[in-house]
């Protein structure tokens, strides 16, 4: 009796400790309101007697048994909400009717609760979480599906992504394998060019409506790009020669993190000097900064919204006259680019304006001898939208009012190079984040300096980091020669 009554009392605390620490979490995710409009308006724009299927991203192993932190499908997150793995969600044109006589347009199949699987990889929702918290009512544990009476045979389309083909075999009826597999058997399809599947499609659907943000997602928009800002600012006050990369890399993220950025949007890109002329680099291994630029692409992730930010300090506070002079050149190709910026504006518009101002420039330094030239030392090109995805969803048409889009010039001069070697070395980005408006755009980045004189007066600011000092290591660093 009394060991009952103990583990009674056990499983009471368990119980607990398990609701209280649910009731500690943020409260400014995207409501059920926002996802449900967004499945109404992909319902809209689907072609008649169409089906559009979503899964789950898969997991992905990191090492041995140990996955990847588990980044959801942009989106079946955009039209559910939902964070988990092995999921699949179903959008009908016109209504269908279930075998009791009632009728549904959706169809969300998800990891049923599981207490021992819980234990180890995190709470889940099941069925009923996601009525109550999700607002979704035609929604059943993933394992059903495979006796569901579910007949694709009618459909002219079927509006689907894709499917990877480097799953793993599942070990229950309602993981993400056997839930394809399933619904590949259910629609009869045996190779990926049936023409009843449509993948442009989706992504058409997808993009036009991703392109656009509603006010729901810019709240969550503007908080990932001030954190990213708050982030930029606080490692130009720290920077010291003497302080690595990853050390940089390493600040920024944690200042992400006090400000409740779950991720980084993408892998964060701090390259010192010839580092910062590779475009994606992603090291971040150089021990000492020294006295070189140094070129910081990092952007917070908030609730599954990233931002894209990019700065380009000197490590030793102020711009060597040459750093200066390619500085204020992609400065100038920014800025007249942003004078481009309006509903109904063309990228190519942008994106011409910046190229003509690197090109002129470089050629009066002597940099490049033919205007033609100007992509050897800017190499990309101007910007993206950016939202669940950093490099977001759009069909890249004309810009219209409530995009959110990078401005992005750069130019990068590796060791080497065909020039005179005091450019040598010298590799600036300068990416801001900017809102189509009716008129013109709203700059969302502006809480991060991107002249050369704010950026030089931030770097004489104090930073809260500096008191911040941590014991030695006791075990010593081992050279290594190469």
């Amino acid at each position: 009796m009394r060991s009952s009554r103990f583990f009674l009392l056990l499983l009471f605390v368990f119980v607990s400790t398990f609701v209280q620490a649910q009731e500690d979490l943020p409260t400014d995710y995207l409501s059920p309101q926002f996802h449900k409009s967004r499945r109404e308006a992909a319902r809209a724009s689907m072609p008649e007697n169409s089906v559009m299927v979503v899964f789950a991203a898969p997991e992905r192993t990191f090492s041995n048994d140990v996955n990847y932190f588990y980044h959801q499908n942009p989106d079946l997150y955009y039209f559910t909400g939902y964070k988990e793995p092995h999921a699949v969600l179903f959008l009908f044109k016109e209504p269908q009717k279930a075998p009791d006589g009632s009728t549904f347009t959706e169809l969300f199949f998800v990891q049923k609760k599981d207490p021992r699987s819980e234990q180890w990889t995190g709470r889940r929702l099941g069925e009923t979480g996601v009525k109550e918290k999700l607002g979704i009512q035609t929604v059943y544990t993933g394992d059903a599906f495979k006796n569901f009476a579910l007949d694709f045979s009618p459909f002219t389309k079927i509006i689907a992504e894709g499917f990877p083909d480097d799953l793993k075999h599942g070990r229950s009826d309602g993981d993400l394998y056997n839930l394809m597999q399933q619904f590949k058997q259910k629609a009869a399809i045996t190779d990926a060019k049936d023409p009843r599947l449509d993948a442009k499609s989706f992504y058409q659907i997808t993009a036009k409506l991703r392109e656009t943000k509603t006010p729901e997602e810019m709240y969550l928009l503007r908080r990932a790009v001030e954190i990213s800002c708050m982030a930029h600012n606080e490692a130009m006050k720290a920077l010291r020669p003497d302080m690595s990369e990853l050390e940089i890399q390493g600040l920024m993220e944690y200042v992400h993190k006090r400000y409740g950025s779950e991720e980084v949007g993408y892998g964060s890109i701090v390259g010192a000097g010839d580092n910062g002329c590779i475009l994606h680099y992603m090291e971040n291994s150089k021990t000492k900064i020294g006295n070189d630029l140094l070129l910081m692409d990092v952007g917070a992730s908030y609730h599954g919204y990233s931002a894209d930010v990019t700065r380009t300090i000197p490590a030793r506070g102020k711009f060597s006259p040459e750093e200066k002079t390619i500085y204020q050149l992609v400065y100038d190709a920014q800025e007249a680019a942003f004078k481009t910026l309006h509903d109904g504006a063309k990228f190519a518009d942008a994106s011409k304006a910046a190229n003509d101002v690197i090109a002129d420039g470089l050629l009066k330094l002597g940099i490049i001898k033919d205007k033609k030239d100007v992509r050897k030392y800017y190499p990309h090109g101007l910007g993206h939208h950016i939202g669940l995805d950093v490099h977001d969803r759009s069909e890249y048409g004309p810009l219209t009012k409530d995009m959110v889009i990078t401005i992005e010039p750069g130019i990068y001069i590796p060791l080497n190079s065909d020039c005179d070697k005091k450019w040598w070395g010298i590799g600036v980005r300068i990416e801001d984040d900017a809102l189509i408006t009716q008129d013109g755009y709203e700059l969302l980045s502006a809480f991060s300096p991107r002249s050369v004189a704010d950026i030089e007066k931030m770097m004489a600011e104090k930073t809260v980091i500096d008191n911040y000092k941590l014991p030695a290591l006791k075990t010593q660093q081992k050279k290594v020669s190469f």
